[in-house]
Formats: structure tokens, sequence, C-alpha cells
């Protein structure tokens, strides 16, 4: 008998196979997929919000520039700007004698820059310190803006000015050149500009009226030295620009 038929060779081990971990074993269901927590998902939401507004901030931050000279409250602020001068320096002599000087400027505020000011039992000294304080940041306002204004109109109207003689002008010789240089060097920029300046403006005006007129006297110190060191700058940079005209 051959050596094979005695001592039969037994095949060779095979290795088991490897098991995975996710497949279900008998007796036991296959695990459920997993779902994506409720507080991730919202928080990648809120995530996505958020840098989609990012992105547009800047956008929507140049759309609120070009547009502030169209809005309705730039030109109630330029109104204001015009009234608060000649109301205040009137109101110096009515709070002298105990007129109503404190409810004359609350309303006019009010009116014209939205400002809500809680009235008082009285003003007494307040309304007359808040007429002579405000007169040097009123008149101030009233110069700056008006400066920056007439910049635009005679920039933007060069070919109408009396010496728009583009010869010599800056982008002449031509009439189209000086003109469209004025009137965007000059005329455009400070359009875009002059009413953020007025902004400035009447809200340092606004703060000093509720400080002296309202109920709440917190910061009254300091807006009255903001005020004043904004009328004495101004003042001083006025003067060079006197001295071209």
């Amino acid at each position: 008998m051959d050596l094979e038929q005695r001592h039969p060779v037994s095949p060779p081990d095979r290795p088991a196979p490897a098991l995975d971990p996710s497949a279900p074993t008998p007796g036991h269901p296959a695990p459920a997929p997993k779902q994506p927590d409720g507080d991730s998902g919202r928080a990648g939401v809120g995530s996505a919000h958020a840098a989609s507004r990012h992105r547009q901030a800047p956008r929507i931050a140049w759309r609120t520039f070009l547009r502030e000279p169209f809005h309705a409250a730039t030109w109630r602020r330029l109104a204001y700007l015009l009234l608060a001068l000649p109301v205040g320096v009137l109101c110096v002599p009515i709070a002298l004698v105990g007129g109503p000087a404190g409810r004359i400027q609350r309303g006019l505020a009010q009116r014209l820059l939205g400002v809500e000011v809680a009235a008082p039992r009285r003003t007494g000294p307040l309304a007359l310190a808040h007429a002579v304080i405000s007169v040097p940041l009123n008149l101030t306002a009233l110069v700056v803006s008006g400066y920056f204004w007439t910049v635009v109109v005679i920039n933007l109207a060069y070919p109408l000015r009396p010496d728009s003689d583009p010869t010599n002008a800056w982008g002449g010789p031509t009439m189209a050149g000086a003109w469209a240089l004025h009137g965007i060097a000059g005329g455009v920029s400070f359009l875009l500009i002059t009413p953020w300046v007025m902004r400035g403006f009447t809200l340092l005006q606004a703060r000093l009226v509720k400080s002296f007129l309202g109920t709440d006297r917190t910061g009254l110190l300091g807006a009255t030295g903001v005020a004043l060191a904004v009328a004495a700058l101004c003042a001083l940079l006025s003067i060079p620009v006197i001295h071209q005209l």
C-alpha cells in the first residue's frame, strides 16, 4: 500500500475570515446608522450663516456709505444744523427769564434728529448752560458743514463758475477734462463725505441735549469737554483755510 493511502495528507489550514465590526452577528440586530447630533447640526448651520454675514458685511458697508447722501435723515440733520445755532442763541434770553428753553431745544432735537429725551420736572440753570455751551459747537457744525456743501456745489457746477477757465485749471485745457476732475475729486467725494461729517456733529449735539435737558446726567462733563474740544480744534484747522480764500 502506498504511503499516501496509509497516511492521508490533510489540506493546509486556511486563515479565518476577518469579521466586520459593523456586520450583524447571530442573535443581534445590525446597529442603526449614527445620526448627526442636533446641537452640532445647528452649530454648523449657524457657522455657515455667520460666514455668509461676514462676507456680505463689506458690501453692506459700502452700500450704506454710498446711499447716505440720498437718505431723508441726512437732510433732516442738515435742517437741524441750520436751526440749532439761531435757536440756541434765542434760548439764552428765554432761559434767563425762566422760559421753556429746555422744551424748545428738546423738541427741535426730537423732531429733526429723532432723539427721545425724557423731560425732567425742571431744567433750571441747566437749560441756560446748554444754550451757552452749545453755541460754539453749533457754530462750528454749521460753518464746517456749510463749507463742505459749498465745495460740493461749486465743483459739480464747475462750468457755471465765473472763474471756470479750463486753460490753466486742473484737468484742462479742455472744459470736459476740467469738469470731470473737479466734479469727481471735489464734487462727488465731498458729496459722499459730508453726510458723515454732519452725522458726527449731530451725534455730539444730541448727546448734549440728553445730558443737559434730560433726566440722565451720565457723561455730562465728558460730553461738554468733547464738544468744546471739537469746536476749538475746528477753529484751529480753519485758520489755513481762511488764509487761502
